[in-house]
């Protein structure tokens, strides 16, 4: 009998025992989540902003009018660790009708942005960088009331600045600074009535003394120059923003020294998520761009010389982003 509760405990003993290991080995069916990381950010903004006046028997006279102006923002950034990849398409176009008048084109913008940078460690501010810039307009322009004769088309002109250098940006303000000794400038005037006249700083015709032409103008201007480019942004007030690029190009070839210019400077006001209002100024010199303009009163236009151009700009409207 004594052996026989001997061999029960036993048995007892050791089946608690494998019942302890069986425990001990459960399965953890815990799941682990890889989070993804995403290096690129988008942007993505269209507007619209309007302007309309109208008159019914007011006794003060005036003539009905209407202005709009369409643009759109789209831009994608990659950035990871010692690289980045900035790129930005800006698209613009404005009109204004007024009573007992023909159409009139107020703005026509198309620019693509691209910039490539990289850095030597992940506390330098300095990078090394390439740069492209292409801007033209969608629509013919006109030096009005003449609309007969074109003063400039789609890709008439057209300019392409190719270059690389270093550029700093700042990590506490939104500033970026950009300066390349090795830039190449292209103008485009695909128009080969205007490339005859020499129109943007293009070789014009070739003509005899009866004013045939022997041979045409050239549709391509070549250009290699030093660039210095700045942009700035910063929130002044909690709806008030300021922006500030400039743009200083001048040609080892032709005339080094003299300078390009093109300067903007933009405050967005915020009245709510999708209502803004904006106040911006643009200025351009640019000592190939010559003026047509009627010099002698015959009602025909000759090209003069360069000079300053200048644009303001008040609007309010309507901006979505996705």
């Amino acid at each position: 009998m004594y052996k026989f509760f001997l061999c029960l405990l036993f048995m007892s003993c050791t089946s608690f025992g494998f019942a302890r290991v069986i425990d001990t080995t459960t399965v953890d069916t815990t799941t682990v989540v890889n989070e993804q990381i995403n290096y690129w950010k988008e942007t993505n903004k269209v507007g619209v902003n309007l302007s309309e006046v109208a008159f019914v028997n007011w006794s003060s006279g005036g003539n009905n009018s209407f202005s709009a102006l369409m643009h759109g923002l789209f831009g994608r950034k990659y950035q990871k660790e010692l690289l980045n990849w900035n790129s930005t398409l800006v698209v613009k176009y404005g009109f204004n009708a007024q009573e007992g008048r023909e159409l009139r084109k107020t703005e026509d913008n198309l620019e693509i942005n691209s910039n490539f940078g990289y850095r030597r460690d992940s506390i330098s501010n300095w990078y090394y960088s390439a740069k492209f810039n292409f801007n033209t307009q969608l629509t013919y322009g006109y030096r009005y009331p003449n609309t007969e004769a074109p003063i400039s088309k789609f890709m008439a002109p057209g300019y392409a600045f190719l270059g690389v250098g270093t550029e700093y940006s700042s990590p506490e303000e939104d500033l970026t600074i950009y300066i390349s000794p090795v830039t190449q400038k292209s103008t485009f005037v695909l128009d080969q009535s205007l490339a005859n006249e020499g129109m943007f700083g293009v070789a014009p015709a070739i003509r005899d003394e009866e004013g045939n032409i022997i041979s045409e103008g050239e549709k391509v201007r070549t250009e290699l120059g030093f660039l210095v480019s700045t942009a700035f942004a910063k929130k002044i007030f909690d709806n008030i923003g300021l922006t500030n690029s400039l743009r200083l190009y001048s040609d080892y070839l032709n005339k080094f020294g003299n300078i390009d210019v093109d300067w903007e400077l933009n405050l967005d006001l915020t009245v709510n998520e999708y209502v803004k209002a904006n106040v911006g100024s643009h200025l351009k010199y640019d000592d190939d761009v010559k003026f047509k303009q009627d010099l002698d009163g015959d009602g025909n236009l000759e090209t003069g010389g360069p000079r300053v151009q200048f644009k303001q700009i008040l609007g309010v409207g309507v901006i979505y982003s996705f």
